[in-house]
């Protein structure tokens, strides 16, 4: 069993300091460098499935989560207001108000519809300090949400694509659903009440379920306070389930900000947003793969992706020039040199980058590398811009495969 908290300072990744405060973790290089690539694969994502991407500010007017109904229903979690100049501003618990902002900020006609809007945006939740622990429950969040307004008639189509974008997400980061589960209200009074939205929602997202074969449990009390949602659960190595993705059905924001878009017979409509998640925040995704993998990131992923070992001094010019081939590439590489000890105890310190070089004298001689496998294969010396090219094309396909037969 892994635990991301212990791994994630021995393999530098983040840390926290009393004087940041708890839940307030910060990011080093590594770990930095794993956030980035993980953002930029979902930006990527987002783009050629359609999304548009919007930035909003992390503070708003406490009369906006009024009106969403985050204060009735959410402020048990949200920080207190911060009285400024005679205004009442929070630190936003979600973004869901914010885009609603955005999308009444314009005319929109049906045929801009479905409108995805998507960001990756911080968000804070007043967590209590017994809960906190590592990157799993932090008090600063940095989320990648997405909402999608759009007619009754596309809400099960996106549902379906945004489920499908969930799937080819885990897949390139090697994650497993542990189950799907429809989150449906319960007792008590933290949902907004609208039976009505409430069937049609929850009857929407169970079609989604039931047309997609995905096997699924429905949970009561488990539903966003404004609408059901469809919940991607993954389990840690102690066997403690969380979730991680979410696609959500909601009526009611459009209609507390009096969201419209102008339909074919020229009159004005209610678009229904869906808020969509595929890797939820990336505190929590980070944490997940850490201990799912134990830090042995996909070659994609790995905040270095190969590491360079000259077999003595004289082979340091090779390695100098392979590592600045690697950088035009992209590659994030280092070289680990013969004062850090003998070639066998670096390849041991090595042990989970995906790819390392080694550099003796017979490669030197002819720009060759004889390359080692995180997975323990070893490949006979090739041409060292052969073997950069072959892991060039590897990671832009954001496979968890090190290697293959043919050529990428």
């Amino acid at each position: 069993m892994h635990d991301h908290r212990r791994l994630g300072r021995e393999l530098n990744l983040f840390d926290t300091d009393p004087l940041l405060g708890a839940g307030l973790p910060y990011w080093l290089p590594d770990g930095a460098a794993v956030r980035h690539t993980l953002e930029e694969y979902i930006r990527t994502a987002e783009q050629r499935a359609g999304y548009q991407h919007v930035y909003s500010p992390v503070l708003a007017k406490q009369e906006l989560y009024e009106i969403s109904g985050h204060w009735a229903h959410y402020s048990d979690d949200m920080f207190p207001p911060m009285n400024l100049g005679g205004e009442q501003l929070v630190l936003r618990p979600s973004l869901c108000p914010h885009h609603a902002v955005i999308y009444r900020s314009r005319p929109h006609s049906y045929r801009e519809l479905p409108l995805r809007m998507a960001e990756l945006g911080g968000m804070y939740r007043s967590e209590l300090s017994g809960v906190l622990g590592g990157l799993t429950r932090v008090r600063a969040i940095q989320l990648n949400d997405a909402h999608i307004f759009c007619t009754l008639d596309q809400v099960a189509e996106e549902a379906q694509a945004a489920l499908e974008m969930i799937r080819r997400a885990y897949e390139a980061l090697g994650i497993v659903a542990t189950r799907y589960r429809l989150s449906l209200p319960g007792p008590g009074g933290k949902y907004v009440a609208a039976p009505e939205k409430w069937r049609r929602s929850t009857t929407l997202l169970t079609d989604v379920l039931d047309r997609s074969g995905l096997p699924y449990e429905s949970a009561e009390g488990e539903a966003a306070f404004y609408g059901p949602k469809i919940d991607v659960q993954v389990t840690d190595g102690a066997g403690r389930e969380s979730t991680l993705s979410t696609v959500q059905v909601d009526f009611h924001q459009p209609e507390q900000f009096d969201l419209h878009y102008t339909g074919a017979d020229g009159a004005g409509h209610r678009p229904v947003m869906l808020h969509r998640s595929i890797i939820g925040s990336v505190e929590r995704a980070v944490a997940h793969l850490v201990e799912r993998h134990g830090g042995a990131f996909s070659a994609w992923l790995a905040p270095t992706q190969l590491v360079i070992l000259p077999v003595s001094d004289t082979e340091l010019p090779n390695a100098v020039s392979l590592a600045q081939r690697c950088t035009r590439l992209g590659l994030r590489a280092r070289i680990a040199g013969p004062d850090r000890g003998t070639l066998g105890a670096r390849i041991r310190q090595a042990r989970l980058i995906p790819y390392q070089a080694v550099i003796g004298a017979r490669e030197a001689a002819d720009d060759r590398t004889a390359l080692r496998l995180r997975d323990g294969r070893r490949l006979a010396p090739q041409p060292a811009d052969d073997v950069l090219t072959r892991i060039t094309a590897l990671i832009a396909t954001h496979t968890t495969d090190l290697w293959t037969d043919a050529p990428a």
